[in-house]
């Protein structure tokens, strides 16, 4: 393959089902980044979601590629119909996102172009039973079909290895705008108020349902405390007829730095991730986080801060206990929170990120393809 010259830089496509929450942030992140440094990008991806129209305001190319979000009797046309979109877009590399368009993309290709895999947190985790068995057997197959499988942290990769997946790893942590979440002084409700926000779609890997039955310990030891939901997802209805009346539910938001910066703590309380984007998010705004212990959790918190934001999955008791502590200790969540924004500052920050992953793409195109991905400017975030 020969090098580009800057007039004809490399072309990069981007696979990605879903089109909403944090995969789609990190695809919308490393566009931005790619299309500054001069690398040519395009976005295959369904219509409908964030994922689009944010990409179309960066002025993105973006080629609609209709899939559902679970593999399902519709996945060989939709392999097909991804087959002929990159034979027309002609990329030199293709870089799929999450379990769905990682099955797609990898069948359509099937190695005859670079391939970048990146789980996202792996799909065999999300199911149960046979069709667990099923996604198993399939990443440990399709792995052979990716010149790089990309994970968001050691644990991701490690569950990856322990399950028996061969491949060639690279793990880059992800990162998140730390000019756009940031702390802000002054707030914007009462100081009386005690807050805490759960930002995440509304789905059993979230965990929204263990945190509905940590709030009645919460509020008989904090009284007045009030949660709030942001975010929206298939189990909304089932989450609002179990919750209790002091429990908000503000539906999907484009920006949630608002309510980082609002809450006194912040929860996401997951079944399974990779290495989940609100923590970050809300750590970069400076505020206190309380995370469960699945992959990527402890590697995205600052070392010494386990003990207190750390709990064990699907534990309702041990929630309550870190939420209450922490909501009792002013001081405490102001010094967590401090060390989080140091962090995400030093660790987590999107351009790190984005220059992980150009470096990726360089050992598979060419040393010399591009110059390194340094955005020169940043850009307002969307969230959900």
């Amino acid at each position: 393959m020969t090098v580009p010259s800057s007039a004809d830089p490399h072309h990069v496509l981007h696979v990605s089902q879903p089109v909403e929450g944090g995969v789609s942030r990190v695809v919308i992140d490393l566009a931005t980044a790619q299309l500054e440094a001069g690398w040519r990008v395009t976005v295959a991806c369904p219509e409908g979601g964030m994922l689009a129209d944010a990409l179309r305001a960066l002025g993105c190319p973006v080629s609609a590629w209709q899939a559902s979000r679970s593999p399902d009797h519709r996945l060989l046309g939709e392999t097909r119909r991804l087959a002929g979109l990159i034979a027309d877009v002609r990329p030199d590399l293709v870089h799929a996102h999450s379990a769905k368009a990682g099955l797609a993309a990898r069948l359509a290709v099937r190695g005859r172009i670079p391939t970048v895999f990146q789980p996202h947190a792996w799909s065999f985790e999300a199911v149960d039973g046979a069709m667990a068995r099923v996604a198993l057997h399939w990443e440990r197959f399709g792995a052979r079909w990716a010149q790089r499988v990309l994970c968001v942290s050691e644990a991701e990769r490690r569950t990856g290895e322990l399950s028996g997946i061969t491949a060639a790893w690279r793990v880059t942590p992800n990162g998140v705008d730390t000019h756009h979440y940031r702390p802000q002084h002054g707030r914007a409700r009462s100081e009386t108020d005690t807050l805490v926000v759960c930002v995440g779609r509304l789905c059993r890997q979230k965990g929204q349902d263990v945190l509905l039955d940590a709030w009645p310990a919460v509020v008989e030891q904090v009284p007045g405390a009030r949660l709030v939901l942001v975010g929206d997802g298939p189990d909304a209805e089932a989450l609002r007829e179990r919750a209790p009346s002091c429990v908000e539910f503000a539906g999907a938001t484009a920006d949630a730095a608002p309510w980082y910066r609002a809450a006194d703590v912040v929860v996401l309380p997951s079944r399974w991730e990779g290495m989940a984007l609100a923590p970050l998010e809300a750590m970069a705004c400076g505020r206190a986080v309380v995370v469960t212990d699945v992959d990527g959790a402890r590697e995205s918190l600052p070392p010494g801060c386990a003990p207190h934001c750390l709990v064990p999955p699907e534990s309702p008791q041990a929630l309550a206990r870190a939420l209450t502590t922490l909501l009792r200790a002013p001081s405490l969540r102001q010094s967590l929170g401090a060390t989080g924004r140091a962090h995400v500052l030093a660790a987590h920050d999107v351009r790190h990120a984005a220059e992980a992953v150009a470096c990726v793409y360089r050992e598979l195109l060419g040393a010399d393809a591009e110059p390194r991905v340094v955005p020169t400017k940043h850009r307002e975030s969307t969230a959900t």
